[in-house]
């Protein structure tokens, strides 16, 4: 493979679209529970307390996160394309179980399924993106990468919001997701090609292969000033979209919304997050990706504030989009910044130390939020939270250095 391997997004297209089609179907797998499930929760299995609601997010979470850390090793060690097939195998029975779960146990049951599917399949296909066009086109491909993830899961909430509504909260939205994990599964593994090569290629001399795993722990996530900065802002993301996964349709339902309003705003955070990313990407290997990743906390946080203070749909609606905004802001930079910061030889077990910290903060948030709207409210819980994710900015803003200059 090396031999044959050229880098650059031009030199590999068809197969960096074709990775960006098998992402936005990881998407999708996502996208059809976050209009649903939560009212599933309430409405058919009558769970009322919102930490108990919550437990789905927090297996799904913890599974993701581990899934992502043994991606990165497993693709260094074995290739990324196994580790892709394996992620959609594993996927494959989490839309059966969420149409015929009995008790809230089994749902809980196939969000572990789904955390190892996202986790498997979402990281190869960046790992392998970040393979084909080496460093100079870096940001653009996270971009392209993460805009189709998101894309497809606010498509598939707004779907589902709707084919809810017409048909009831199961088993119409769920099929979507069983027809997504049978397409992924088979383009993965006709058609996806290895790309360990285009890594070996573009590093060179085997540099940093005597760095254990480890070590590239340590390093990303508390050693390197930038790569630990990543990773709290990752965790912080995600911890806050942990308490937009799992409250928000709650609160909006509690404000009177309509099913088809409800999945709207649930859609519009991940549609402008997912469309953003295609200019944000691109834009952070133009001008770095510090002051992106510094900005699109604050902007997170703050309207995360404005969440909590409305209480009308055009307020909601304004208040999710300027969160996707600033999620745009973030999610393609920080991996970027990784893969600027880590050789080719330990980059891939890197990004599974990142994606380890920041889906872990699907798990932590979810517990926060969830014990806080339990003690004090809904709206108290998106306050805290909202706080926390201005602070992470502060701390990116002091302990991160550009990356776009490193290695």
């Amino acid at each position: 493979m090396t031999e044959t391997a050229r880098l650059g997004l031009r030199a590999n297209l068809p197969q960096f679209a074709l990775l960006v089609a098998v992402n936005a179907l990881v998407g999708g797998m996502l996208g059809q529970e976050r209009t649903v499930l939560p009212l599933l929760a309430d409405q058919t299995f009558g769970v009322q307390a919102y930490t108990a609601i919550l437990t789905y997010i927090v297996a799904f979470g913890a599974t993701k996160a581990a899934s992502n850390f043994f991606a990165g090793t497993l693709s260094d060690r074995f290739g990324r394309k196994p580790v892709l097939i394996a992620g959609w195998l594993v996927g494959l029975p989490t839309p059966a179980l969420l149409i015929w779960a009995p008790s809230w146990g089994w749902i809980v049951a196939a969000n572990v399924l789904l955390g190892i599917n996202q986790g498997l399949t979402w990281s190869t296909t960046v790992i392998m993106k970040i393979d084909l066009v080496g460093r100079q086109r870096r940001g653009l491909a996270m971009g392209f990468n993460e805009s189709a993830g998101y894309v497809a899961v606010a498509l598939t909430a707004f779907f589902t919001g709707y084919l809810a509504e017409r048909y009831g909260l199961r088993p119409a939205p769920f099929l979507l997701g069983l027809s997504y994990a049978a397409l992924g599964l088979g383009l993965s593994a006709l058609f996806v090609r290895e790309t360990r090569g285009h890594a070996r290629l573009e590093g060179g001399p085997a540099h940093g292969d005597e760095m254990r795993t480890w070590q590239i722990f340590l390093t990303t996530s508390f050693k390197n000033p930038s790569l630990s900065a990543v990773s709290q802002a990752g965790m912080v993301n995600n911890l806050n979209d942990g308490l937009a996964w799992g409250l928000f349709p709650i609160l909006f339902a509690a404000g009177g919304l309509s099913l088809p309003e409800i999945g709207l705003l649930t859609a519009a955070l991940p549609a402008v997050w997912g469309a953003g990313q295609m200019l944000t990407g691109a834009v952070s290997d133009r001008i770095g990706r510090k002051h992106l990743i510094t900005g699109g906390m604050i902007v997170q946080g703050l309207a995360l504030g404005a969440v909590a203070s409305v209480d009308d749909f055009i307020g909601w609606l304004i208040a999710v989009a300027l969160i996707g905004a600033g999620t745009a802001m973030v999610y393609p930079t920080l991996l970027a910044a990784v893969g600027d910061v880590a050789h080719p030889s330990w980059r891939a077990r890197s990004v599974g130390v990142y994606r380890l910290w920041r889906d872990g903060g699907f798990a932590v948030g979810a517990l926060l939020a969830g014990v806080l709207a339990d003690l004090y409210g809904v709206r108290a819980a998106v306050w805290v939270i909202a706080g926390i994710t201005v602070a992470s900015g502060v701390v990116v803003a002091v302990r991160m250095r550009e990356t776009l200059v490193d290695r």
